[in-house]
């Protein structure tokens, strides 16, 4: 008797810090494609636990296996919530995945710091945010200049509070991984990426990319995610 063909896992998609869901415009029409259903999480980055929250909503709302995927501040987002049983992979774009009672701000201080982190502004209410030349010069360098300021222009603030934020179970713990490091980030320090991709015993790729892979090299990013779509289907 034939079998029908494995059911592809949903695709879960968390966007970072300074950012909304529209971030992964390039990738979700390459996912959708090859046949892969794709939801963006609109995450309020207001805090870790808001984010988790919010992203948990999107995993209740799914029927079946998830493979979750975070870009930078999202890597924290999704090490927490991923701990949902529906997910069976977790992908890190340029992403910040602590361990048990780390927070993020554990990680960056943790080397030293790039520079795009200068260019941090906080309105003196502990709402930060991230300069128009910083977006040019340092997170957003390899896309035209005037859509790197479109995303300056639209960002959402972030509560420095956020980076104190502690993980009490780290899903990438208990299941397999993906790792895209940008290896030109001026953002996310280049060798913290690489330690932890170590870390997580990732299957790691590196990308000659700004911290916005997801939009300077969308196909590749998307490439990896069909990857772990693709073991998580095997797998059954």
């Amino acid at each position: 008797m034939a079998t029908s063909p494995t059911a592809l896992p949903t695709v879960v998609l968390v966007h970072g810090a300074w950012a909304d869901g529209s971030s992964w415009r390039l990738v979700v029409p390459l996912l959708l494609d090859k046949g892969i259903s794709v939801v963006a999480v609109q995450n309020p980055t207001t805090s870790l636990a808001a984010d988790v929250e919010a992203t948990r909503l999107v995993l209740d709302s799914i029927d079946g296996p998830v493979v979750l995927v975070g870009h930078s501040w999202g890597g924290a987002v999704i090490t927490q919530a991923g701990n949902d049983p529906k997910v069976k992979a977790l992908v890190f774009v340029a992403a910040l995945p602590p361990k048990a009672g780390e927070s993020v701000g554990d990680l960056v201080g943790s080397h030293p710091s790039p520079p795009g982190l200068s260019q941090i502004i906080d309105d003196g209410r502990g709402m930060l945010k991230l300069s128009p030349e910083g977006w040019v010069r340092d997170v957003a360098q390899d896309i035209p200049e005037q859509d790197a300021r479109v995303l300056a222009a639209v960002q959402p603030p972030l509560p420095a509070s956020t980076f104190g934020d502690r993980i009490t179970e780290a899903a990438w713990t208990t299941r397999p991984n993906w790792f895209i490091v940008s290896a030109a980030d001026r953002v996310v320090s280049i060798e913290l990426q690489r330690e932890l991709a170590t870390r997580l015993n990732a299957r790691t790729t590196e990308l000659d990319s700004s911290h916005l892979s997801i939009l300077s090299q969308p196909r590749a990013v998307a490439d990896v995610i069909v990857g772990a779509v693709d073991a998580v289907a095997a797998a059954g």
